[in-house]
């Protein structure tokens, strides 16, 4: 069969909605390049890997929980299917044809309308190689492109000089990483070592959480390899992002690992740290502000405050709910926390906390999108479903969220309570 012609075409996906049918690995990975694209995820599928299950609980993604039914297109810009069942990646794929949406369908390259490269990016060039749909052809081609671009063999990258030839900092020399945590987007609050040390970097490593804005700021001669949006959820597993590090501090560049947050709250810093030793690379840690104290802040919430609260916890997951200590007055902060709010606030609720305990949720703190909704763990989930509220963001519940500035706005039965609470406190 004569090949028939392709357009080659960069798609603009932020805040568009997509669909990704199917469960497994390869969904995964489609999932997680369209986080990045900050698409609109949604996944259908009645079973889901691991790695989905991460993205899930995490809030990137909206999960249904059953098989593609038709009407599942409605709305949708793009959909991925990659089920592992013939007959339901060819349904989806003629429903698409006929809704006229695109459809990539992973198990039959032949008749999909539409591929995915395989993609990497070097000095601020992104790299896609489709190679007729062959996946494996098509990494080998990225791969080799890539690695003449990282040795100057391709133009116009052959005058980029080595890493010995630019000036190095007594604290930041050849042949190390630096795990620097970005702080919680805004690039005023990376700390100062931090930007210092950006500004020297090789090779930056970067997540998609942390000061992004910066990077277009940095040389044309720094390498930026972009691998995902939150931990637990990269289009590079990472496994691979550690391999990253080592490898080119080993090929005698400064490496830094440009996290959101601080690289030690749920970020997955230790890990990376214990990999580059074992390999014999030696890494420094410069903290950050982690959005788990800073995005409460955003809306005037401070995670404890005498008479209110004297402590807190740092959650991600629903399983550690149950046993956390105090009620109301223990304050309770919760991470990558939006598709699983339901489960939540019902566990919260059914201890000291009660259904009328206050929360608050943070999206997309010091971002374009900052948005704070506030509520009580009765009605959150109900609020929440009705505004759109999406990943990423931060969930506080706790008499804490009285103090906030949005409080009066959209609860008014919050601050009479509050005041009940720090008359009593005093």
């Amino acid at each position: 069969m004569t090949a028939q012609p392709l357009y080659p075409l960069t798609l603009r996906l932020a805040g568009r909605d997509v669909l990704v049918v199917g469960g497994g690995p390869v969904a995964a990975r489609r999932a997680s390049g369209l986080i990045v694209a900050d698409a609109i995820v949604t996944v259908v599928a009645p079973e889901v890997c691991a790695e989905l299950a991460d993205l899930i609980r995490s809030g990137a993604v909206t999960w249904v929980d059953r098989g593609y039914r038709a009407g599942d297109l409605d709305g949708k810009w793009l959909v991925h299917t990659a089920t592992g069942d013939s007959r339901v990646d060819a349904a989806v794929r003629a429903d698409a044809e006929e809704s006229r949406v695109w459809c990539v369908d992973a198990s039959d390259h032949d008749a999909s309308a539409a591929w995915v490269p395989a993609v990497t990016r070097r000095h601020g060039v992104t790299i896609g190689v489709a190679a007729g749909g062959d996946p494996r052809r098509a990494m080998a081609v990225r791969d080799a492109v890539a690695a003449g671009i990282d040795d100057g063999t391709v133009a116009p990258f052959a005058a980029v000089p080595a890493p010995a030839d630019r000036p190095r900092r007594a604290d930041f020399p050849a042949g190390t990483v630096a795990l620097v945590g970005g702080g919680p987007g805004d690039p005023d609050l990376i700390t100062v070592r931090g930007r210092d040390l950006l500004a020297q970097a090789d090779v930056v490593v970067a997540d998609r959480l942390g000061p992004r804005t910066l990077l277009a700021g940095l040389s044309d001669r720094v390498t930026v390899i972009d691998v995902g949006k939150l931990p637990g959820h990269h289009p590079v597993p990472q496994d691979e992002i550690n391999a990253i590090l080592v490898r080119y501090a080993q090929a005698g560049h400064r490496v830094l690992r440009l996290k959101g947050g601080d690289p030690y709250v749920l970020g997955r810093g230790g890990e990376e740290l214990e990999f580059c030793r074992e390999a014999g690379v030696p890494v420094q840690v410069v903290p950050g502000v982690t959005s788990a104290i800073s995005a409460p802040a955003v809306a005037g919430i401070p995670v404890t405050h005498r008479g209110v609260a004297a402590g807190f916890t740092v959650v991600t997951g629903h399983d550690q709910l149950a046993d956390l200590p105090g009620g109301r007055d223990h304050t309770v902060v919760l991470l990558m926390g939006v598709s699983g709010l339901a489960r939540s606030a019902a566990t919260l609720a059914d201890g000291a906390r009660g259904d009328d305990c206050p929360v608050a949720i943070i999206e997309d703190a010091y971002g374009p999108g900052e948005r704070v909704t506030v509520g009580t763990l009765a009605g959150i989930c109900r609020q929440a479903a009705e505004l759109g509220v999406r990943s990423p963001a931060v969930v506080v519940v706790g008499d804490v969220v009285r103090l906030g500035h949005h409080a009066h706005q959209h609860d008014s039965q919050l601050q009479p309570a509050l005041t009940d609470h720090l008359t009593k406190g005093l």
